[in-house]
């Protein structure tokens, strides 16, 4: 179920203070940030933002047609490794 339109999108209001920060800046540093929740808003466009996926910190460049998505969509938590098969080959009859 999506967010109530009245209320706006969540970010964490640190990492919110830490983005309007950078976005006065010229530097290209990245921020590192655990919220995954965080929705990504038009701020943030042009910046690179590390989101932890429990293992390690996954770089997302943030561009257009990522705002209105959150930044957790962007850093996989899990690996897949494909279906469980049989290793022999297939037999022709």
């Amino acid at each position: 179920m999506s967010r109530s339109v009245k209320k706006g999108p969540f970010i964490e209001r640190k990492l919110y203070q830490r983005v309007l920060a950078m976005a006065g800046q010229s530097s290209k540093q990245m921020l590192r940030t655990y919220s995954r929740t965080s929705t990504i808003i038009p701020e943030m466009v042009g910046l690179t933002i590390s989101v932890y996926n429990g293992k390690a910190w996954i770089p997302v460049f943030v561009t257009e047609n990522l705002v209105g998505h959150k930044l957790g969509e962007f850093a996989p938590t899990r690996v897949f490794r494909g279906h469980a098969g049989s290793d022999r080959k297939a037999v022709r009859r």
